[in-house]
């Protein structure tokens, strides 16, 4: 293969001198057969692809697969509508015939249209539908998608079974999608399959379908059990709000503290709609701040239902052994709408990184009020780096010459992403008033930016500060 041929261009060379496609293009590869297309276009190729006498002439019954194939993908319309003629011949080209389905040539495209109608199958369609559906997203690509629909709504369980477990995420969406609005799957089915996929677009599809099949007041646990038990919050959420409509409120209280606040949510309105207020069942679970077993949802749902006299249970909390409690502890008072600064600032030297990313959140409205050389000293590099990241956005969010210390410090920084974020605050940042003007500090700290800016926006920036030089 010579190195100057992209893989198109490599494929259809391979072709010109013999080779078989299905030797060189996997059949359900959309990708391999849209390279095929373009790359027999290439100058490279023009004089080994074929020519019109050989595809339109009295000879053209004797036309191989190989030279169908580079025919079908040939730059002259032409030949591309006369290679049609020959293709169905040859079924491991009806991929190249869906392609010149959305040909921009409209005697090419009507052709292949016609003969599409003609030849496909469900048989057929499985393995083709990742390349109609690609063809699909692109102009003229509608009609393929038109047809694979109409195919496949004849498709037995199995061929759908494959598409609807295909790797290809918008094969899976399709598949669905005609399985719901056909009825080919229960509502069990439906519920396993929400559960099992991990496209948020299907499982949403799949389990309101499998809602919407429950009669009123029906157990059902076939159908709730999997969505109940789903990694997905968006189908945790549609089990749990089915609890309703099936009449078992009871276990909707299981899902109160749940680790999505969607989930957590729609058991609030669950249990609400049986005349049950949850605010005093977080109450009392979050009494317990010694439990280690306290689960951090029930920290979050009692700051999302509380009041700001909630915010003093969540301060317990502050110390609690989990620390996924105190993040959400933190995280709640933010809720609440309460900021104890002093109290907080404390938390920025916990062990625990999801503790200090929310401590860092709830403090930035107040970075002003946290003493700026306490900050500075926590971006030494011996300090964990969660507490550098911590202090450098604290230090930053303060603006003026605080921030353009903080982030002039970290220039030479061996933390990649922490000096990123260094480089770019030093070139965004302008003098604000509480800048001295004229100040040779200012005037310092730029000029070791200097591989930052140009000289001229370094000359700006400094007159901007009214620094020398």
């Amino acid at each position: 293969m010579r190195e100057e041929f992209g893989d198109g261009e490599a494929v259809a060379l391979r072709l010109a001198r013999g080779a078989a496609p299905g030797d060189l293009i996997d059949g359900a590869d959309p990708v391999g057969w849209l390279a095929l297309d373009s790359g027999a276009r290439s100058w490279l190729l023009r004089d080994a692809l074929p020519t019109r006498a050989e595809v339109d002439g009295e000879h053209r019954h004797v036309l191989t697969e190989s030279r169908a194939a580079l025919a079908l993908c040939h730059g002259d319309g032409r030949i591309r509508e006369a290679a049609l003629e020959t293709a169905p011949r040859f079924p491991a080209l009806l991929a190249l015939v869906v392609i010149r389905c959305a040909d921009w040539a409209e005697p090419v495209r009507e052709r292949a249209r016609r003969l599409l109608r003609e030849t496909l199958d469900a048989d057929a369609a499985v393995p083709l539908a990742p390349l109609v559906l690609l063809l699909g997203r692109r102009g003229r690509g509608a009609f393929g998608v038109e047809v694979l629909g109409d195919v496949l709504r004849g498709a037995s369980r199995e061929q759908l079974g494959r598409l609807c477990a295909d790797g290809d995420r918008s094969v899976r969406r399709f598949a669905h999608r005609l399985a719901v609005a056909e009825g080919r799957l229960s509502a069990a089915e439906l519920a396993r399959a929400a559960a099992r996929d991990p496209d948020p677009a299907v499982q949403t599809l799949c389990a309101e379908a499998a809602v919407a099949l429950l009669p009123e007041g029906a157990a059902a646990d076939d159908v709730l059990g999997p969505l109940l038990a789903a990694r997905g919050p968006r189908v945790r959420s549609i089990g749990v709000t089915a609890l309703r409509r099936a009449g078992r409120p009871e276990r909707a209280v299981d899902f109160l503290a749940d680790r999505s606040g969607v989930v957590r949510a729609c058991a609030r309105y669950v249990v609400r709609q049986y005349g049950t207020d949850p605010l005093p069942w977080y109450r009392r679970l979050v009494t317990g701040a010694g439990d280690e077993a306290l689960p951090p949802g029930a920290v979050m749902g009692l700051a999302e239902c509380g009041v700001r006299a909630d915010a003093e249970l969540l301060a317990r909390l502050l110390a609690h052994p989990s620390p996924g409690v105190r993040a959400a502890a933190v995280a709640g008072s933010r809720f609440l709408d309460v900021t104890d600064v002093p109290r907080f600032r404390e938390l920025l030297d916990d062990p625990a990184p999801g503790v200090v990313r929310e401590t860092t959140v709830n403090l930035l409205p107040s970075a002003g009020a946290l003493d700026a050389g306490w900050l500075m000293d926590r971006l030494a590099a011996g300090r964990a780096r969660h507490a550098r990241v911590a202090a450098f956005r604290l230090l930053d969010a303060r603006g003026g010459l605080v921030r353009l210390r903080a982030a002039v410090a970290l220039l030479d920084d061996p933390d990649v992403k922490l000096r990123g974020w260094a480089e770019r605050s030093v070139r965004q940042w302008y003098p604000t008033p509480d800048v001295p003007l004229g100040s040779e500090e200012v005037a310092a700290l730029l000029d070791r930016g200097r591989h930052l800016f140009g000289e001229r926006v370094l000359t700006r920036r400094k007159r901007e500060a009214g620094a020398p030089g």
